[in-house]
C-alpha cells in the first residue's frame, strides 16, 4: 500500500514534507587550517558557541516534525560538522564522497562505513566529490556543481549509480565553493540562487531550469543565505539573509531563520550542517514506516 508523506499546508497552499536528516555535533570544531575564503585560522572560532547555535538548528528541525539521526564525530576532523559533505543519498543508494583536501579525507570513510553499518547499498566514489556539498536532488534531476571541489567525471558516476539525471553548474567564484553555498530547492520544482556565483552558461541554464526562480542578491549570498534547507513549505535559513527572507514569505514559505555565525567561520550553514536521507520512507502519525 502506498501512502503519500505526511504534509501540512499553509494558507498559501504550500506543503512541507517530513525528511530523514544526518547530522553530527561539533564537539571537535575549531578554524585550524584554511581551505576555502572564509576560515581564517589566525581568528579561531568557539567551540561552545559553534555546539550551541549547531543544537538550536537540530532542534528547529524536530519541532518541524523532521527525523535527526546522528554520527559520532571523530577527533582531528573539525569540519566533520559539516555533515552534507559526506555522501549524497537518493531512493536509499549512498553515493560517497572522496574530500578533495587531505583534510577532510578521513571524513568519506567515516561517513560511508555509517551507512553501510546501517545497512544501505553504497558506492565508494572513484572520483573527487563532497556529496550533498555538490549535489542537491529536485524531483526530477539532480544538480551538481563543479570547479573547485568536484569533478565533473564524479558526476556522471553519480549518475549511473542512482539513475537519476545529473545536470552540471559551474562554480566559478571561490567563496562559494560548493553549490549549496550558491543555491538551494526551494521544493522539487524550483530553486533560489546566486547568478554570479555560476559561469554564464550555466546561468543560461538556471533561467532555462527555473524561470521562476527565487534570484539572491550579494548581500543575501555573502551572509551564505543560499545555504538554506526548504521542505517545500519551511525554509531553515541564516537570519541575516534579510532580503531573501523577505522574498520567501512573500512567496508564501514559512521563515525559520537560525544563527550559524561560529559554523560561518569555516564556511557552513544549515544546510552544510544536514545530509538528507532519502530512502522513499514514509511517515505516518509521527512514525517512520
Amino acid at each position: 500500500m502506498t501512502i503519500a508523506p505526511e504534509s501540512a499546508a499553509t494558507e498559501s497552499g504550500r506543503t512541507g514534507t517530513a525528511r530523514h536528516f544526518l547530522m553530527c555535533r561539533p564537539e571537535f570544531f575549531t578554524v585550524s587550517y584554511s581551505i576555502n575564503p572564509w576560515m581564517r585560522p589566525e581568528k579561531g572560532a568557539d567551540a561552545a558557541t559553534a555546539l550551541r547555535q549547531w543544537e538550536s538548528l537540530r532542534q528547529a528541525y524536530e519541532s518541524l516534525g523532521h527525523r535527526v539521526s546522528l554520527i559520532d564525530p571523530v577527533e582531528g576532523l573539525p569540519d566533520m560538522v559539516f555533515a552534507a559533505n559526506g555522501a549524497l543519498v537518493v531512493d536509499g543508494r549512498v553515493y560517497g564522497a572522496r574530500f578533495a583536501h587531505p583534510e577532510r579525507a578521513a571524513e568519506g570513510p567515516a561517513y560511508l562505513r555509517w551507512f553501510v553499518e546501517q545497512g544501505y547499498e553504497t558506492l565508494e566514489a572513484s572520483f573527487t566529490n563532497e556529496g550533498e556539498g555538490d549535489y542537491l536532488t529536485l524531483d526530477e534531476m539532480i544538480l551538481a556543481g563543479t570547479g573547485f571541489r568536484t569533478d565533473v567525471a564524479a558526476h556522471m558516476e553519480a549518475q549511473e549509480f542512482l539513475g537519476r539525471p545529473v545536470v552540471t553548474l559551474r562554480l566559478v567564484d571561490p567563496r562559494y565553493y560548493h553549490l549549496d553555498t550558491a543555491l538551494f530547492p526551494l521544493d522539487g520544482r524550483n530553486v533560489a540562487y546566486y547568478p554570479e556565483a555560476f559561469s554564464e552558461g550555466s546561468r543560461r541554464v538556471l533561467r532555462r531550469l527555473f524561470p521562476d526562480a527565487v534570484v539572491a542578491t550579494s548581500a543575501d549570498a555573502e551572509v551564505l543565505g543560499l545555504n538554506a534547507v526548504s521542505d517545500g513549505r519551511n525554509v531553515v535559513v541564516n537570519a541575516e539573509a534579510t532580503g531573501l527572507v523577505l522574498e520567501l514569505k512573500r512567496r508564501g514559505f514559512e521563515v525559520v531563520p537560525v544563527d550559524l555565525s561560529e559554523l560561518r567561520k569555516a564556511g557552513g550553514g544549515p544546510k552544510c550542517c544536514t545530509l538528507e536521507i532519502r530512502t522513499g520512507e514514509i511517515r505516518v502519525s509521527g512514525e517512520i514506516r
